[in-house]
């Protein structure tokens, strides 16, 4: 059996919410595939654990806020 699900950003070290969906949306000015800004995006792979966990808190924010078609 399966234990209970660990969110991305509760693993350690945190994984890239990167999808391969790499587009810019003009209108939100976010990736259409992560939903992190460009700066967000840039500075991943130097950035710590602590940084990482609160991009992923503003990715969660963004899922509620973003009407999905």
């Amino acid at each position: 059996m399966n234990g209970p699900r660990v969110l991305p950003e509760q693993q350690t070290p945190v994984p890239s919410p990167c999808i391969n969906v790499c587009k810019m949306s003009p209108v939100t000015g976010l990736c259409e595939g992560c939903l992190r800004t460009i700066d967000e995006i840039v500075a991943w792979s130097r950035a710590d654990d602590d940084t990482k966990r609160a991009v992923w808190a503003d990715i969660r924010r963004r899922e509620e806020q973003i009407p999905f078609d």
